[in-house]
């Protein structure tokens, strides 16, 4: 599991550790774990040229003593100081190990690396006009940020003004909020851990890894049989939208349940294409609303008069009433009207008003994006960080949709069953690809081939 934790919550840690620590021992560490970062990057030290923007606080004095350490390594570097309050004994450090201030980047030669020590994991609301300028004036070289890239909003991944926009952040002791919430995380570039050796609380946001999907992917056992592996139903598809239905039952057909029930308009062709989908009756788990149209009302009430979890995706996300649905699938646009607010505020604040949604309807929300948020409504976070580019194509969200139902068919909880299936699909999209264009239907024939690479 990749756990992310809060500002309050790193501060309250490191204090713990430092405590039984020799003083600044943690801040050697950090710098350490920077510095041979910066040089894997370059692929060495010797004859290369490094520029450190320092600003207060102890960002800078892991960028100063780091440049100590790359002096070393046969660097030739240099700072330029920002604000005030510097770290002094790093800026001495630096200065008796060779290393120059100077106070313009124009003064400076041009770096093959600019490592951003300008403001801390507790900075607040963009940069200022003389980090900007110092940025512009070195556009184009690979940036290097030191914890969090500077200017972010590191417990929310908002972007609140100015920012840094990195190739590689070094971060340390554990993930801040902002390596995994979009917006920010797009500012992040590579993110690379050093370990602190933090003894640290339930994190804020988690991101499920490979190893946690397979321990939660259903399994049959030896007795199982079609039954009670799990049914799962399907009222999606209509006359105006019947190719929903086919991509939602693929995604429900990918072999985590025993049966995939269909009702709706389009059977004719879902039999056509899928023989072994079956028509109504009992269910553990109903998927309602991809390409629904004017029926989407009619199947939400049909799919919630059984009294088993149902997943509400796309034109079905319009009827759902706080606390009748399991799982809520929206885009930013759909959670927009949801919440009675516009596209552009969703997505400057995704994690913020993924939260509201799913405490006020009482239901997991699985809010779709780079990297998609599922949320519980006590709060509880998970990020899909699996997944890439192409996948933004017509009807993958319905095979989404059918996955995810199936999860909840086959007896995973809400939760798990929606942070899961998103893992499982921008992982079987990914392998779909190859690193090319593909569609929807790629996706759910490539879902079997990832459970199968699980272990």
């Amino acid at each position: 599991m990749r756990r992310a934790h809060t500002v309050s919550q790193v501060r309250d840690a490191e204090a713990d550790l430092m405590r039984t620590l020799p003083e600044g021992t943690l801040m050697q560490r950090a710098a350490s774990g920077l510095a041979h970062a910066v040089l894997d990057l370059l692929g060495g030290g010797y004859g290369h040229r490094v520029l450190l923007l320092v600003g207060s606080g102890d960002n800078g004095g892991d960028a100063l003593y780091a440049g100590c350490a790359l002096l070393r390594r046969g660097a030739r570097v240099e700072a330029l100081l920002l604000g005030s309050n510097h770290h002094e004994e790093g800026l001495v450090a630096l200065r008796a190990a060779g290393g120059g201030v100077v106070d313009d980047v124009a003064d400076a030669h041009r770096p093959d690396v600019v490592v951003d020590g300008i403001v801390g994991i507790g900075g607040r609301g963009g940069l200022r006009p003389a980090a900007v300028a110092a940025l512009d004036a070195v556009a184009g070289v690979p940036v290097v940020a030191v914890d969090v890239p500077s200017g972010v909003g590191v417990d929310t991944g908002e972007l609140e003004g100015p920012h840094v926009v990195a190739d590689l952040t070094v971060t340390f002791g554990t993930h801040k909020v902002a390596h995994l919430v979009g917006p920010a995380a797009g500012a992040c570039g590579v993110v690379h851990l050093v370990e602190l050796g933090l003894d640290l609380p339930t994190a804020a946001v988690e991101a499920l890894q490979a190893a946690d999907v397979a321990a939660l992917v259903p399994r049959p056992a030896p007795d199982d049989h079609k039954y009670s592996r799990g049914v799962v139903g399907v009222r999606a598809g209509s006359d105006t939208y019947p190719g929903a239905a086919l991509l939602c039952v693929a995604g429900a057909g990918s072999g985590l349940v025993g049966m995939v029930r269909y009702v709706g308009s389009a059977a004719d062709q879902v039999r056509a294409s899928h023989p072994e989908v079956v028509g109504d009756g009992r269910v553990q788990a109903w998927v309602v609303g991809p390409g629904g149209g004017d029926e989407a009302e009619v199947q939400l009430a049909a799919a919630l008069a059984d009294g088993v979890p149902v997943l509400v995706d796309a034109d079905g996300l319009a009827h759902v009433r706080p606390g009748q649905a399991a799982v809520l699938t929206p885009h930013a646009g759909e959670l927009a009207r949801m919440l009675g607010i516009d596209r552009e505020t969703v997505e400057a604040r995704p994690l913020a008003h993924a939260r509201l949604a799913a405490e006020r309807y009482d239901a997991v929300l699985l809010l779709k994006g780079r990297h998609t948020l599922v949320v519980a409504p006590d709060g509880r976070t998970r990020v899909t960080t699996t997944g890439l580019p192409w996948l933004a194509t017509a009807g993958a969200g319905d095979v989404l949709s059918g996955l995810i139902g199936a999860l909840l068919a086959a007896g995973l909880a809400p939760w798990d069953a929606a942070s899961v299936g998103s893992w499982l699909h921008g992982a079987a999209a990914t392998l779909a690809s190859g690193g090319g264009p593909l569609v929807a239907g790629d996706v759910a024939a490539a879902l079997p081939a990832v459970v199968r690479s699980l272990r």
